[in-house]
């Protein structure tokens, strides 16, 4: 069994997909139609990511110890995707960097929340 599909709830679909657009493009992924109140994002055979209001009608809110990892392709897409998070909207969680911060290869993510308060890491292992 493995995952076809993660949710995250938004609260201004505008925004969201901007943010999201930005974020996930810089590591790749593309948007299909927005229908419905729904969006989803891909990347090849990677499981999507769907943005949608909550079902029942209360506001989008981050789940605490909840977070998404996604899987860049280079250093340089966790930079772009980190940036592209601030610049739409996203508030910083961890700058990009190694993880242990005195590592010098291993893991290498940065650490971002959405306007709704999900929490995303974009990471690449060197």
């Amino acid at each position: 069994m493995s995952i076809g599909y993660v949710t995250l709830g938004y609260n201004d679909e505008t925004q969201a997909v901007a943010f999201y657009d930005a974020v996930l493009g810089a590591i790749g992924y593309a948007r299909g139609p927005v229908e419905g109140g729904w969006a989803f994002y891909g990347r090849g055979e990677t499981p999507g990511v769907g943005l949608c209001k909550p079902h029942d009608g209360q506001a989008a809110r981050g789940g605490n110890g909840a977070m998404l990892g996604f899987k860049a392709d280079s250093v340089e897409q966790v930079k772009a995707a980190y940036e592209a998070a601030l610049a739409n909207g996203g508030t910083d969680e961890g700058a990009p960097g190694f993880r242990p911060p005195e590592a010098t290869s291993g893991f290498y993510g940065a650490y971002v929340r959405d306007a709704a308060g999900n929490k995303l890491c974009v990471y690449v292992t060197v």
